[in-house]
């Protein structure tokens, strides 16, 4: 059964199954056991068209499948405190990483930059997190991360989603997770909403480049098979955690002169870059 109360002097509303009057810190006062709480449910245009929309009001984004508020100047998703930390410590080796909500997702908004640095010899499955470093210069890893082959990255497991070289409670994304949940979630421009801004750590042009999305991919190179390096500046390439065949694996490029993403894949033996992906 449902109570109603309302009056001129309290202008409050209960609507409680055990006919409780609203609690006297409330105006609207919703007690159930076997019901929720539906908000307004649209499109992001639609929200986008409410007219003068005041600071609090709360809808549900149907795009987004996420609950909106407005802060009084943006509408903001609505996000528990512990979803996106805006610092990671990796406890591993005292490492901070920030972090940047996209969506849905929590990304670590730095690559990956675990382990010894080796030079021309190949990573290997010794208990030991091995990387290369651009030129083998330790200092390239301290600006772009390591840079690491499939195996390496995946601590040689195959399953999609490992947690490979990535933190507790942090994964090597899959090839489904960066395409379709981050960079369709982007748009045509994902590239560009990717990359850092300016030519410090790209090439000029840098072409659409805007950060909007906070990842701040930095044009770090590879390392290819020959165990020579190139592109530094270039390209941004980021391993997935699924394969393509049992010698290649799926990855995402970012080029200086592009403002989208491309997906393609690779041998394994690659040293690419990584960032991980919250739980």
């Amino acid at each position: 059964m449902l109570l109603f109360l309302s009056s001129a002097t309290f202008a409050q509303v209960g609507i409680n199954y055990d006919n409780s009057a609203p609690d006297s810190s409330a105006g609207l006062d919703v007690k159930s056991i076997n019901w929720g709480f539906l908000p307004p449910r649209m499109s992001t245009s639609q929200r986008d068209a409410i007219p003068l929309p005041a600071a609090g009001l709360v809808i549900f984004n149907t795009d987004e499948n996420a609950v909106n508020f407005f802060n009084g100047t943006n509408w903001k998703q609505m996000i528990p405190d512990d979803a996106c930390p805006p610092v990671l410590l990796d406890t591993r080796d005292g490492k901070l990483y920030p972090t940047v909500q996209i969506g849905a997702q929590c990304w670590m908004a730095q690559n990956m930059n675990i382990s010894i640095r080796i030079g021309g010899t190949t990573q290997t499955n010794n208990g030991i997190f091995e990387k290369y470093c651009y030129s083998d210069l330790e200092s390239n890893c301290n600006i772009y991360g390591g840079l690491y082959q499939w195996q390496e990255t995946m601590q040689y497991v195959t399953t999609p989603g490992a947690q490979g070289i990535c933190p507790l409670g942090w994964h090597v994304p899959t090839y489904d997770e960066w395409r379709i949940t981050l960079t369709d979630f982007l748009g045509n421009t994902a590239g560009g909403k990717m990359k850092e801004t300016g030519t410090t750590h790209w090439a000029s042009p840098n072409t659409g480049a805007t950060n909007s999305s906070g990842f701040t991919a930095l044009g770090g190179g590879l390392r290819p098979t020959s165990g020579s390096y190139g592109y530094l500046l270039l390209d941004a390439i980021f391993w997935s955690s699924s394969l393509y065949s049992p010698t290649e694996a799926w990855y995402l490029t970012l080029q200086n002169n592009l403002y989208w993403v491309y997906f393609e894949y690779g041998s394994r033996a690659h040293g690419f870059s990584v960032r991980c992906l919250k739980n």
